[in-house]
């Protein structure tokens, strides 16, 4: 068996045993960090061209990562868009399924378990498809239904509960049963891993700017990102220092009145940002220290905002969930605000593929 690198807690100082997999700490219930050293020695394609700045390496790949970097004059502003949703599985969540379900695959599970509202799901099934490993997914009887079909299209089992908390209940269910994974991606540092080379690739492809917008559900994009743009910084690759904008959704609201002490301004709902709405996430401490330490903001938008700008992305050709255009729906009010002036270059980060959503769509666009 590969030797793999060890869990450990930064909270309250839990080591685990080597080869032994935990999702959170048996000690504190804190999410976990693995350690090892990271070096920047880039070869091959895709997120295995940076095994040397991961945990380790996938065993096996459905080609995840290098993604298409997009620029659009928007309004004067470099906007440059990361098309996430171009991965195998239409999600950057591929980047952290290639790990997490790896490590499973590695270490001998033969089922994997998990609870989400869709794309990790469809992900998870798909990795676990790739590894052999049986996968049963826990969501939320609202879950879009492009997403579900996905998920049994792709051999996985689908456990559905009446809201997200009852799904994140059941599925601590199935992980204590002997041979099950829980791959809790909400918790596991494997995601936030693989989330980094999103920053590695956008920088070797030429962006070179220092905004970065990405919208934070439980915050394992956000953090790979900053995490990722952070290595690049310390290794002196990249010059320019960073500074994080986090995006949410009007609807579920964590880090505004946290980072400013007030609450926002709102302008009506969000139910269409589904893929953010996670009211706990348990990185919240470390999402804010990224803020902080960058000197970030936080926006937050509306369902109204959110279509006028999945409007202008589909008018681009960019062809994604709604989720995705929170990013373009933030750019567009710090650029009303005189936050982001003309000529700056911006990451924006496109999540999710609209082609799971298909039926919600056709809702949207109708008139």
């Amino acid at each position: 068996m590969v030797e793999l690198p060890v869990f450990y807690c930064p909270r309250c100082g839990f080591r685990g045993k080597v080869n032994e997999y935990y999702w959170r700490c048996p000690r504190c219930g804190s999410p976990l960090e693995l350690e090892y050293e990271a070096v920047w020695s880039p070869r091959g394609s895709g997120v295995a061209r940076y095994s040397t700045s991961l945990p380790f390496t996938p065993p096996r790949s459905l080609g995840e990562g290098n993604t298409p970097l997009v620029e659009v004059d928007y309004r004067g502003i470099r906007v440059k868009f990361k098309l996430e949703y171009l991965n195998p599985t239409g999600s950057f969540k591929d980047r952290g399924s290639s790990l997490a379900v790896g490590l499973a695959f590695l270490l001998g599970y033969r089922r994997v378990v998990e609870d989400t509202s869709g794309n990790t799901g469809i992900s998870v099934a798909a990795y676990a498809r790739l590894y052999g490993l049986r996968a049963t997914i826990v969501m939320p009887e609202y879950a879009p239904k492009g997403k579900k079909v996905l998920v049994k299209a792709l051999g996985g089992e689908i456990v559905e509960t009446p809201t997200r908390g009852d799904a994140a209940l059941k599925v601590l269910e199935l992980a204590a049963s002997e041979g099950n994974y829980y791959v809790a991606h909400t918790y596991s540092p494997l995601y936030v891993e693989g989330a980094k080379t999103v920053a590695y690739e956008s920088w070797e492809q030429g962006f070179n700017g220092d905004i970065v917008v990405a919208p934070v559900g439980s915050g394992g994009l956000f953090l790979g990102l900053h995490r990722g743009f952070s290595d690049l910084e310390k290794w002196g690759l990249r010059r320019t220092s960073h500074k994080m904008i986090a995006v949410e959704g009007s609807s579920v609201i964590r880090l505004y009145d946290k980072l400013y002490g007030s609450k926002p301004s709102l302008g009506g709902g969000s139910r269409l940002a589904d893929g953010i709405m996670v009211p706990k996430p348990p990185r919240l401490d470390e999402i804010l220290g990224a803020l902080k330490s960058t000197h970030g903001e936080v926006v937050v938008v509306n369902d109204e905002e959110i279509l006028d700008a999945l409007r202008e992305l589909y008018d681009y050709g960019l062809i994604v969930e709604p989720t995705s255009a929170t990013v373009l729906a933030a750019i567009k009010k710090l650029i009303d605000q005189g936050k982001i002036g003309k000529g700056e270059e911006v990451l924006a980060p496109l999540t999710g593929s609209g082609l799971k959503m298909i039926d919600l769509l056709e809702k949207l666009f109708k008139t």
